[in-house]
């Protein structure tokens, strides 16, 4: 079928759920006239009649690693993660999906990675059988579709680069930026993620996040209220560590 969205074109991440990205499968939201007029939200309602809403505790297996791929999600509220237990008992987190986001359109015949729900979440689940029905019938859906795989080409190109090149202040500093666009556009984020998550996204230890998130608070460039907070103080400073 279609291989996972994994982020935005250009971007680390995908943003089916920003304001260029929003769907009316979450209610309505400040996008809405954008996706309107791209016909992006007649495919997402196309969908939804094919589309079931599954809540999910933090923590919880929304699937396993070598499940069949049965079905794709959109992620409605809260956060999820897609990761894979390494043989040597590492854990590899390839992305994190936030409202909007899709995830789990895999085009092998199992599961390569799991996905959990990183806080409490709500998803649309969709069955890969009737999705292929409705785009044979659908070409907006279809091209909907082609077009969250396009981006999840061009991210995957993003994604080697940030693995490859990027030193550990430039990996947190652009984690950063992104979370940033991608959740609210303001100058302060909740994170739903743990440090540890964080440190497997990146391939960074935990420690070396911590340092580098400390660093950047002496710096007067974020100020870290509790754990799951940042508040963003010197975007400039910011993205001039990330575009290093």
């Amino acid at each position: 079928m279609l291989s996972p969205a994994i982020r935005l074109e250009g971007n680390m991440y995908r943003q089916l759920g920003n304001s260029a990205y929003q769907s009316g499968l979450a209610g309505p939201v400040a996008g809405y006239n954008t996706v309107a007029q791209s016909g992006q939200f007649d495919a997402l309602i196309a969908l939804e009649r094919i589309g079931r809403r599954v809540s999910f505790a933090r923590n919880d297996e929304i699937y396993a690693e070598g499940d069949k791929p049965s079905w794709w999600f959109k992620v409605i509220s809260g956060s999820v993660r897609i990761c894979k237990l390494l043989a040597d008992g590492r854990r590899h987190i390839s992305e994190f999906c936030f409202s909007g986001d899709c995830f789990g359109l895999d085009s092998t015949g199992e599961r390569l990675y799991a996905a959990e729900a990183v806080d409490d979440a709500i998803v649309m689940r969709f069955p890969r059988g009737a999705t292929e029905q409705v785009m044979e019938h659908d070409p907006v859906v279809a091209r909907f579709l082609r077009d969250v795989t396009l981006r999840d080409l061009a991210s995957a190109h993003s994604r080697t680069l940030l693995l490859a090149r990027m030193t550990a202040h430039e990996r947190v500093a652009t984690f950063l930026l992104e979370v940033f666009e991608r959740r609210t556009r303001t100058k302060t984020i909740d994170l739903p993620m743990s440090r540890v998550d964080i440190a497997d996204y990146l391939g960074l230890t935990v420690e070396t996040v911590c340092r580098t998130l400390s660093m950047f608070r002496r710096d007067g460039i974020i100020a870290v209220p509790n754990p799951h907070r940042i508040d963003l103080l010197d975007r400039a400073a910011l993205e001039a560590i990330g575009e290093a």
